[in-house]
């Protein structure tokens, strides 16, 4: 078994694409129009239309989806903060959080609070490093450092 994709339903796909290109490196792959009986079925919305663009992590390990709805779109709440149950962040292994952190805030965007390390090491990846912030569009997100050695 292996995760198949993340998805984030964004509110302008190009601006979001060009996002998580420029802060984690993420370059564009599959796109579509998301329409017909199917999108409606499954997400029982009577009329879904969606962009839909697959973003590829340099190594291929991982793909993150955007999509974003025509017409009317909820509005972002308290589903955003971290301690709400559910699907609550996205965590990005970069090599640098202090780089990452200037390519978001060239989009505006500061973190929550500064880095922190994680008191114990974490598994075999060793030492972390961690910080959250917002994508443009609220999406709770983690950039993550590790460093292996003792």
């Amino acid at each position: 078994m292996k995760i198949d994709h993340v998805n984030i339903v964004v509110a302008d796909l190009e601006r979001a694409a060009r996002f998580y290109e420029s802060v984690f490196g993420l370059s564009r792959g599959f796109s579509a129009t998301l329409e017909g009986a199917w999108i409606e079925t499954v997400t029982a919305i009577p009329g879904a239309r969606a962009a839909c663009l697959f973003l590829h992590a340099p190594d291929g390990s991982a793909r993150l989806e955007l999509i974003c709805y025509e017409g009317n779109r909820a509005q972002i709440g308290e589903n955003s903060l971290p301690h709400t149950p559910g699907l609550r962040h996205l965590a990005f292994e970069v090599e640098n959080i202090e780089t990452t952190l200037q390519k978001a805030r060239e989009w505006g965007i500061e973190p929550i609070s500064a880095s922190v390390e994680v008191p114990f090491r974490v598994g075999n990846l060793g030492a972390k490093r961690l910080v959250y912030f917002h994508d443009l569009d609220g999406t709770l997100l983690e950039a993550a450092a590790y460093n292996s050695s003792p």
